[in-house]
């Protein structure tokens, strides 16, 4: 009687482990979702002049360092991205990956871009994601140039 006890107590405790494992890859798998789509978006919200998108994705507290290597807050980005000021004409993401740390994700990736004025370029990118009262946004961020494709 107590081996029968013993093994559905363990079959349970199995079916336990399973279930919290399989909803913990659904709700990863979930947030790198959201992370790719607002990785995607926000790249684009300059040209679209998307305030909306970047006060829900970055963190009241954000910080990043832009190609030159100046610093920038949420309302430096929120700014620019009402009044167009950095100019963009088109900014697509051409990949993005992310690694989560728990309540924290990186995600690395690269944009391709082009100025009203026919510059074009690209960007390598590192942007650090925190789930914080169970909504991910960006802390920080920096934006390093490369040169185009065969220059």
């Amino acid at each position: 009687m107590r081996l029968k006890m013993f093994l559905t107590a363990a079959c349970g405790a199995l079916l336990c482990a399973f279930c919290a494992a399989t909803a913990q890859k659904s709700d990863t798998a979930d947030a790198e979702r959201y992370i790719k789509e607002s990785e995607r978006l926000w790249a684009e919200a300059g040209v679209a002049h998307d305030v909306p998108t970047i006060e829900r994705i970055l963190a009241d507290d954000f910080v990043g360092v832009a190609p030159d290597g100046s610093l920038y807050r949420k309302a430096n980005e929120v700014a620019n991205t009402k009044t167009g000021a950095d100019g963009f004409l088109s900014n697509h993401v051409v990949e993005v990956n992310v690694r989560f740390f728990g309540d924290a994700a990186v995600a690395q990736g690269s944009e391709a871009w082009q100025k009203r004025s026919g510059e074009r370029g690209r960007y390598v990118w590192t942007d650090t994601w925190i789930r914080r009262n169970n909504k991910w946004q960006v802390v920080a961020a920096e934006d390093l140039p490369i040169p185009e494709p065969g220059h």
